[in-house]
């Protein structure tokens, strides 16, 4: 036996007990875990319009599996754990327990993998969302300046990766130009797509802590305003770009997953403790004296054999899945 252990009576329930409390916590975990999911997935979705990458709705939807799954599982640790005191109740768990077991290491290494996930698919950003940013009066669109504006306040940012980026796209409404007018016509000539681009920033990048009267136009003009220098001023807008300041917002929610990382210590914990209930139970029962002193232990054989019996199994259940389509299709041609 692996890593036998004796259990008296009072030891069986004080660990029974203490399972059932660290299993209604690590539910606790569970279901912060899901909240996250949710909130996480209403925030993408608030800002869908203005997001490059779609695949990052992969992290709350795995982080609400994750969480429903650590509520099933150890909502059945704790019913184990207090008909485990009972006699002419558990032994209904003992078939179940050991896929409850295999279950319960997959969903654990599961939760880990989820980490590394959020990191990979925390991508977003301003970039496509700024060109739609003029379309005012285009269907489906109408509400994409507003939406971007409110996000660059919020988040005190400009642009996606700084306020330069709106120098690449047409962010006025052609509705609100004059093309009577020479500037204009000379502007829109001077590029090859025919649009009006300009040196400034609509009004939500103006940083309001700036000592200084916003600066939107001629940024990168030094004579266009009084004691400014365009390499050195620091424009009186917001520095930092919003697909920066998105990802650590939103990294930063992921992060949040400390009862996450205790529910997986949790989980650990109960795993290994459950074992030991298990086989101390079943081996009081087996004695049949419930109230006397018997062993636990992980493994009843070593670790080499254990893994030798689970693979001779796991290799007899593929033969014998393989063998029964084999028979079918003799006895229908035997038929025929």
């Amino acid at each position: 036996m692996l890593l036998r252990m004796k259990f008296t009576q009072q030891r069986r329930v004080r660990l029974a007990q203490g399972l059932w409390l660290m299993s209604w916590m690590a539910v606790l975990c569970g279901a912060f875990i899901f909240t996250l999911g949710i909130y996480l997935k209403i925030e993408l979705l608030r800002r869908a319009e203005v997001m490059d990458n779609t695949e990052i709705h992969v992290v709350p939807n795995i982080l609400m599996m994750v969480g429903l799954a650590s509520i099933g599982t150890n909502w059945v640790a704790g019913r184990v754990c207090q008909d485990s005191l009972d006699a002419t109740r558990f032994p209904r768990w003992k078939v179940l327990l050991l896929a409850w077991f295999a279950v319960l290491t997959i969903r654990t290494n599961f939760t880990i993998s989820v980490s590394f996930t959020s990191t990979c698919h925390c991508q977003v950003g301003l970039r496509n969302g700024i060109r739609f940013y003029k379309d005012t009066d285009v269907p489906g669109r109408c509400f994409q300046k507003e939406t971007i504006d409110r996000l660059q306040m919020e988040f005190r940012c400009c642009g996606n990766s700084n306020f330069k980026d709106w120098f690449e796209v047409q962010w006025v409404s052609n509705r609100y130009l004059d093309y009577t007018s020479k500037d204009v016509k000379d502007r829109i000539r001077s590029n090859v797509d025919g649009r009006y681009l300009l040196d400034g920033v609509p009004f939500s990048c103006c940083n309001p802590a700036s000592p200084r009267p916003c600066l939107q136009y001629h940024l990168t003009d030094n004579s266009a305003h009084y004691n400014y220098e365009y390499q050195s001023e620091d424009l009186n807008l917001y520095p930092r770009g919003c697909r920066q300041a998105l990802i650590d917002y939103y990294m930063g929610l992921m992060n949040s997953t400390g009862p996450g990382v205790l529910s997986v210590v949790l989980i650990q914990v109960v795993l290994v403790s459950l074992r030991y209930l298990q086989t101390a139970v079943e081996g009081a029962m087996a004695l049949e004296d419930p109230e006397g002193d018997s062993d636990g232990y992980l493994l009843e054989k070593g670790v080499k054999e254990t893994f030798e019996e689970v693979k001779a199994n796991v290799l007899n259940m593929l033969k014998f899945g393989e063998s029964v389509p084999v028979q079918g299709m003799c006895s229908t041609f035997c038929c025929n």
